[in-house]
């Protein structure tokens, strides 16, 4: 017998009680959203450079990634009905960054059937505290990095339940195959342009890492943007991504970016 698993996607509302938007939600037919790294650990300072923090106008926050001096990627849930957004780059305690940028909707480029979104971004210079990770090459992309180890980083609750912590947290995993996942959350959620990671002991994605990066330990790639997991992150079971090597023609055909 099936078992059915409510499937949360992994932005989160401000403590201003603002209420995410029900077309946040539509790309992954979602009724909720949740989402945090639990069991991980601290971040030192610079660590993750790529990794930006995103506070969204609706009050709702998600993690992206630097990929150019000019592009963040990250989750279209996150952008889909945002009328602007701050990027805080250079953070590792949340809300003390570097600097931000304020970002309109017009130079934010949702997909449209996948749960992947780019924000264009002022010219950034990149030192040790920010800087870009690099995508998959074109020959890595029928690579379907099945028993890879990587991290994810984010500023998502620590527990079910929890506020969002102060302090950049990340957290270890290791990649498995679609028919793993799939098990969980059938081959309808689990198709080639979603890649998933095991979460045992309690370690995982989860509110507010939606669109936060998933990055190679071996040629620090990225290989996922934060997308989805179950009502309780610490369930042990699998947290998925979108797989970047998906979606490396449609990330080029915006920015230019390819290797």
């Amino acid at each position: 017998m099936k078992v059915f698993i409510t499937i949360l996607a992994l932005a989160i509302a401000s403590a201003s009680g603002a209420a995410v938007p029900s077309a946040v939600e539509k790309a992954v037919n979602l009724k909720d959203i949740s989402g945090r790294i639990t069991n991980g650990y601290p971040a030192y300072e610079g660590k993750a450079p790529y990794t930006v923090g995103l506070g969204f106008s609706g009050g709702w926050w998600c993690g992206g990634s630097i990929i150019s001096n000019t592009w963040v990627l990250t989750a279209e849930h996150c952008t889909s009905s945002a009328e602007s957004v701050t990027v805080y780059f250079g953070a590792t305690w949340r809300t003390n960054a570097q600097y931000t940028h304020w970002v309109s909707r017009n130079d934010i480029i949702n997909h449209g059937s996948a749960d992947i979104a780019l924000i264009r971004i002022p010219h950034v210079d990149f030192w040790h505290m920010v800087n870009k990770v690099e995508l998959p090459s074109y020959n890595d992309r029928y690579n379907d990095y099945n028993g890879w180890w990587a991290v994810a980083c984010g500023w998502g609750g620590t527990y079910d339940g929890s506020p969002l912590p102060d302090w950049l947290q990340c957290v270890d995993l290791q990649v498995i195959s679609n028919n793993e996942c799939a098990q969980t959350y059938g081959t309808g959620t689990v198709r080639d342009n979603i890649i998933c990671v095991r979460t045992p002991d309690g370690k995982s994605t989860c509110n507010g890492d939606s669109g936060g990066p998933l990055v190679s330990h071996d040629g620090n790639k990225l290989i996922g943007v934060t997308n989805f997991g179950t009502s309780s992150c610490t369930s042990g079971a699998p947290a998925g991504f979108q797989r970047v090597t998906y979606h490396l023609d449609w990330i080029r055909d915006h920015t230019g970016i390819s290797y």
